[in-house]
């Protein structure tokens, strides 16, 4: 008997629609008439074990205990699901051959693998489980996918992955929060002061990002603007270019302070000739963005929709199990495999069967065209988001669902378009000496961008199709050359005020957990990290966002995400290697070494092991006195409640 042991319900159900028929559906699992079985967990059906387990003085919190380590590592069944797990203890000891089904990532593999260790699976039976990765539960997906099955001995790495990245919260989270939360009622703080290695850096940010602003004053700056005219009177614009002589009169970021300098500018070039010094135009193309990942669809929607990280997964899973009409969700990936090339007509076809409207007033898709996504050097475990080869049925799916299947069948139709082409043309203009530039850009093929412009006006396409142009570059040049005089009309000045940086919103705080390298402070860290690493990983973001609001660290005004005085007070008080992404950048980078083969669980757990013990002495050497006279939120977890929970963040 082969037992397939698949994640969750919906995919076992998906492996149990391609087996031989008829089926009998038993307690947890699905016989089919070969005598295959199909069964399943439901999400982790084991967890950590709570410190009272290993010793139970840990029940009570006291600081001498810290830092708790394990010698060694207990799991214990999760009680809501005990009775599943009870069900493949008993399949998987008739079973001849195992097949681990779980989730195409990190943690599904992790997920399944957990289960077949715990209920004992040793020797050949073990060594012969074989891998079944599945991204598309529609049962041609699904068929394709039980023909390519590799060995589960491959994927040991990103098991290994997921195991120390489990252990490596649960013991920060654990240790860190007891010491803070301990340390807390020393200064009359009565919350629990919840402490992780990915939940506390973003916290970090936010603070960071409001205090910022909260401290900002706001200067007024200046340019000065060249109106100019061509012998057949023909008009355009130009921004003057400050030289080196002004620079101490300007900010570091180039802006001009000085109001008289600017005015001596403007009066000093107005009716005066003026000269063309350069002309430099070039012919560009901009290739159409790439399929979806889970986060880039998740910044994408927040834009255009205001839907919140967790809606937008909730509703890509819908789409997913329920509907089947996207591929698996929880994907970091925006490349497909090229053997995936091959379906493209098929799935081109039930999209715009279902979903015409996307090329309304727009070339057909031609699937010859093969873009950049297609890349197995840049695909594993799973690949971007895409549209199935089942036709949508609109009207069936809510307004959500709507939206986001959309978004992800809009973003695959464009790798089937050539690329946008367009002109873009730079100026040089010199007026009594000063400099002044203008840029222009003239559109020649719209390429895939023309899927993208029926919604213009809502905004809908500025995250696909790349940042908006500015107005310098809209306007239209006359035929301009080298050594041409021109003529300059009144000189305009223009006074503006420096703005603060803006406070986060779905999108921004997204955007800063997928390139948190931007927000690393050790030079040598970011050196070392890739533009891939980020803080969390896909299927954890969402959640880790959610989470700060619910335990009050974080609140909402409309569409912006703000720090409550309690999330102020905690990073206030913690070391800066705890607020900062450094730390947890990194680890995200030495995990992924592991699931490479580059690095391996003792190398990460060692050196995380030691920093942890140097962080709990540090925190018992100082009161975390920015949460003085700080209320604890009616709504805080309590204690008890926060040892049960699985140490995710």
């Amino acid at each position: 008997m082969i037992l397939y042991i698949a994640e969750k319900p919906s995919l076992g159900r998906a492996i149990a629609d391609v087996l031989p028929k008829p089926h009998k559906k038993g307690d947890g699992h699905i016989m089919a008439a070969n005598g295959d079985c199909v069964s399943w967990c439901i999400g982790h059906l084991l967890e950590q074990a709570e410190p009272d387990s290993y010793d139970a003085a840990y029940k009570s919190w006291k600081f001498e205990h810290l830092p708790i380590i394990p010698e060694k590592w207990k799991m214990k069944p999760k009680p809501k699901t005990r009775s599943q797990l009870t069900v493949l203890r008993g399949l998987v000891k008739k079973a001849t051959q195992l097949v681990n089904a779980g989730d195409p990532d990190r943690e599904g593999q992790l997920l399944v693998d957990e289960v077949i260790s715990h209920l004992g699976v040793k020797g050949d039976k073990l060594n012969q489980t074989l891998r079944l990765l599945i991204s598309d539960l529609n049962p041609q997906a699904v068929k394709r996918a039980l023909g390519q099955m590799r060995s589960n001995r491959e994927f040991i790495p990103l098991s290994t992955s997921a195991l120390a990245r489990s252990r490596a919260d649960w013991l920060y989270g654990m240790n860190m929060t007891r010491a803070y939360t301990l340390q807390g009622r020393k200064v009359g703080y009565q919350g629990v002061l919840s402490v992780g290695r990915v939940q506390t850096p973003l916290l970090g940010l936010v603070v960071r990002r409001d205090e910022e602003i909260a401290k900002f004053v706001s200067k007024s700056f200046y340019e000065v603007l060249a109106k100019l005219t061509t012998e057949k009177n023909e008009a355009f614009t130009a921004k003057w270019q400050p030289s080196e002589a002004c620079q101490p009169y300007m900010d570091e970021e180039g802006r001009v302070l000085s109001k008289g300098l600017a005015q001596n500018v403007a009066g000093r070039i107005s009716d005066k000739p003026a000269q063309v010094t350069q002309v430099i135009a070039k012919d560009k193309q901009q290739n159409a963005p790439l399929p979806y990942s889970l986060s880039s669809l998740q910044i994408d929607a927040a834009k255009r929709y205001g839907m919140s990280a967790k809606e937008v997964l909730d509703t890509c899973q819908t789409l997913y199990e329920r509907h089947k009409l996207i591929t698996y969700p929880r994907s970091d990936s925006r490349y497909l495999p090229a053997e995936q090339f091959t379906q493209a007509p098929q799935v081109i076809d039930a999209v715009l069967s279902g979903a015409g409207e996307l090329v309304e007033k727009s070339d057909k898709p031609d699937p010859k065209i093969k873009s950049k996504a297609w890349n197995d050097s840049k695909v594993d475990a799973h690949h971007a988001i895409i549209p199935t080869e089942k036709r949508a049925n609109l009207s069936s799916l809510s307004a959500r669902e709507k939206q986001i299947y959309l978004q992800v069948a809009r973003q695959y139709l464009a790798q089937f378009y050539p690329p946008y082409l367009y002109s873009e043309t730079e100026v040089h203009v010199l007026i009594e000496g000063g400099h002044f530039k203008t840029k222009a850009k003239q559109e020649r093929a719209q390429g895939w961008k023309q899927l993208f412009t029926r919604n213009k006006s809502t905004n809908e396409n500025s995250a696909s199709t790349g940042k908006e142009d500015d107005d310098e570059s809209q306007q239209k040049l006359p035929a301009l050359k080298k050594g041409q005089s021109l003529r300059s009309g009144t000189g305009e000045l223009i006074e503006k005020q420096t703005q603060p940086a803006k406070h986060f919103t779905d999108a921004t705080l997204l955007g800063a957990m997928t390139g948190i390298n931007r927000y690393v402070t050790d030079p040598e860290i970011r050196k070392i990290l890739k533009d891939t690493d980020g803080l969390g990983t896909e299927a954890t973001r969402a959640g880790i966002i959610e989470l700060l609001f619910k335990r009050t660290f974080l609140s909402r005004q409309g569409k912006t995400i703000i720090s409550t005085e309690v999330g102020r007070g905690l990073i206030n008080s913690l070391p800066l290697s705890a607020t900062t992404p450094d730390m947890t950048a990194l680890w995200e980078s030495n995990l992924d070494a592991i699931s490479r083969k580059e690095a391996n669980y003792q190398s990460f757990m060692t050196p995380l092991i030691d920093s942890l013990s140097h962080l709990i002495t540090q925190a018992g050497s100082q009161l975390p006195t920015a949460l003085k006279g700080v209320q604890a939120p009616k709504s805080s977890f309590n204690k008890r409640r926060y040892t049960k929970k699985k140490a995710k963040s």
